[in-house]
């Protein structure tokens, strides 16, 4: 995988790849917006606050990782 990337919340097409490659088998549909944060956070080389997620930022990473699995 991607060694020494640092993710951030605003790294939005990062952690699109990253979740991709570390959760193949999940379907961006499958997954709510609690459950998405969580995914981000457990990501390696998450480096950013927990509390500075919103749920603008969580849909624009589920939409992204949508348009990216189509």
């Amino acid at each position: 995988m991607n060694e020494g990337l640092e993710l951030y919340w605003d790294s939005t097409y990062a952690i699109v790849v990253m979740l991709q490659q570390t959760y193949p088998d999940l379907s961006p549909e499958d997954v709510g917006l609690i459950q998405l944060a969580h995914l981000v956070e457990s990501l390696p080389g998450f480096q950013d606050d927990p509390a500075l997620v919103t749920d603008r930022i969580l849909l624009d990473i589920q939409t992204e990782w949508t348009e990216e699995t189509l």
